[in-house]
């Protein structure tokens, strides 16, 4: 097989796609070689970046809002710790 033929028989542009759905996709995705993997990654990443619109604005929160959550959580962790099973 020439290298021609090689491209020819591979050209899907002809073709109709029949992956539609992402179950589909991410399917066919796991098929490929890890090289084949990471090549979709940076293309996908690329599309991405040039898709993207400007990202929000970063949330800010009070140090009093951080320490209350961290309050919260470590109470949450003492009553588990202290559940008997």
């Amino acid at each position: 097989m020439t290298a021609k033929s090689f491209v020819d028989s591979n050209d899907v542009s002809h073709r109709k796609l029949s992956m539609t759905t992402l179950p589909e996709l991410e399917a066919a995705a796991d098929a490929l070689s890890p090289q084949q993997k990471q090549e979709l990654f940076l293309f996908l990443a690329a599309r991405l970046r040039t898709d993207a619109t400007q990202l929000p604005t970063p949330r800010e929160f009070s140090r009093e809002q951080i320490g209350s959550w961290i309050a919260d959580d470590e109470d949450g962790m003492r009553r588990f710790e202290a559940t008997e099973v």
